[in-house]
């Protein structure tokens, strides 16, 4: 089952990188909510999911953004929920970065604890993987494999040069007690020589001795003889929360960091929408094309959604659009280089946004038309071959008037986001 929080709790603490206090509260979350950051000194920030499609690049930590706010270092609260086996949290942050706390993920651990971990009345996502998959970066590999165990299992092979360091294998079937026990007092680390160079980028500035392991400083003292071979394992299962279901796995990663993490995440999140639109785990609440027609007044070529995967009451959905060479408007859009407009992505957020509002009972006989669009970002191009994957989530809903916020993704990444208004009138 779906666990959240019992009661709320709160923290504080030095961000690690930007030497910042940073003051936070943690709330339990609704059925389906995922974990939420919401930045509070910010005015009208939009909650940001930990889902991989949030994530960018960012040098050392896991940063996730949605439209003008983002927070860093997300890794080590989130590797908590894993381990613990929590999937729906609102986390209240005054500023951009969680703090490193004691550069673990312990005191998150021991918060949790405190404010009770409590089951809800709705099943957890979880995704079994059926084939291998591997990402590899220089010598730094990550390789997934089916597992008939029901659980995560991760399995490190360290390759520290660095004196004083145990290398090896260390290996962990994830529950929360392994978690607790084996991984979450394991502190973030860097070598000795990378010191001056990560504080002339302007990193580390919240660092110290207590929270942050120098490999290489004799004066070093570990909680384990391999301590840092415990955090990269504590950061991974952090990025996997990023999948937005449990995973039942055998990982085995050698000199990974966050940003091959999230590229694997990527690669088995589309493993498990390929299941979910193939028909292999198709959900009950889902509608075909001959469902959505009798919506809908839109037909070929104007029709957008092929399927809608996914339905959460008048709450949420998720459709998709399987984009084809033989689009009507690629032979103008461009010859020599087909993208799909992203005036067309709006309308196909549109169209699945319409299916959700005429959804409920009072609105038959209406039609959604578009009154506004606002907070449009246009992120990457969608070509021929690619399935877009588009979620929406009812903002407000008053007499004649709703709201929707909208996101497309191709392959995990975001290709484009918008707020768009309705007004619903007769047909």
């Amino acid at each position: 089952m779906q666990r959240t929080l019992r009661t709320a709790v709160e923290f504080s603490g030095v961000g690690l990188h930007s030497g910042e206090l940073i003051k936070g509260r943690v709330l339990p979350a609704s059925v389906g909510a995922g974990v939420e950051f919401v930045r509070t000194d910010l005015t009208d920030a939009p909650p940001i999911p930990a889902h991989v499609t949030y994530r960018v690049a960012k040098d050392r930590r896991t940063r996730l953004e949605r439209g003008a706010a983002s927070v860093d270092t997300v890794e080590h609260l989130l590797a908590a929920c894993t381990g613990l086996g929590i999937d729906n949290l609102t986390v209240e942050l005054s500023g951009q970065e969680l703090p490193g706390m004691d550069g673990s993920a312990r005191e998150f651990v021991e918060l949790f604890k405190r404010a009770g971990v409590v089951e809800q009345r709705s099943q957890a996502r979880v995704f079994r993987l059926d084939r291998p998959l591997f990402v590899r970066e220089g010598d730094a590999t990550l390789v997934a494999l089916p597992s008939e165990k029901a659980c995560l299992t991760l399995q490190y092979v360290a390759s520290f040069s660095e004196p004083g360091v145990s290398n090896g294998t260390l290996q962990v079937d994830v529950s929360a007690e392994s978690f607790e026990r084996d991984i979450a007092s394991a502190r973030t680390f860097c070598m000795a020589s990378e010191v001056a160079a990560l504080e002339k980028l302007g990193l580390g500035k919240g660092a110290t001795r207590e929270n942050t392991l120098v490999l290489g400083d004799p004066e070093t003292q570990f909680r384990f003889p391999d301590e840092p071979v415990r955090h990269k394992m504590l950061d991974l299962l952090g990025d996997l929360h990023l999948l937005g279901a449990e995973l039942h796995a055998h990982v085995i990663a050698t000199r990974s960091g966050h940003a091959l993490n999230a590229e694997l995440v990527r690669q088995i999140l589309d493993a498990m929408r390929t299941n979910e639109t193939g028909g292999l785990a198709r959900r009950e609440s889902g509608l075909d094309v001959r469902e959505i027609m009798r919506m809908l007044p839109h037909r070929y070529p104007f029709l957008l959604i092929d399927r809608v995967i996914e339905m959460d009451g008048y709450q949420r959905a998720v459709g998709i659009k399987n984009v084809s060479i033989n689009e009507p408007f690629f032979g103008g859009h461009f010859p020599d280089a087909p993208l799909m407009p992203g005036v067309l992505q709006l309308e196909a957020m549109a169209q699945l946004a319409g299916v959700l509002l005429l959804r409920k009972m009072e609105n038959t006989g209406r039609l959604a038309v578009l009154w506004a669009i606002d907070k449009v970002k246009l992120r990457a191009p969608v070509v021929p071959g690619d399935q877009l994957r588009i979620e929406v989530e009812t903002l407000r809903m008053k007499d004649q008037m709703a709201q929707v916020r909208g996101q497309g993704t191709v392959a995990g990444r975001s290709v484009c986001e918008a707020v768009l208004t309705f007004t619903l009138v007769d047909a």
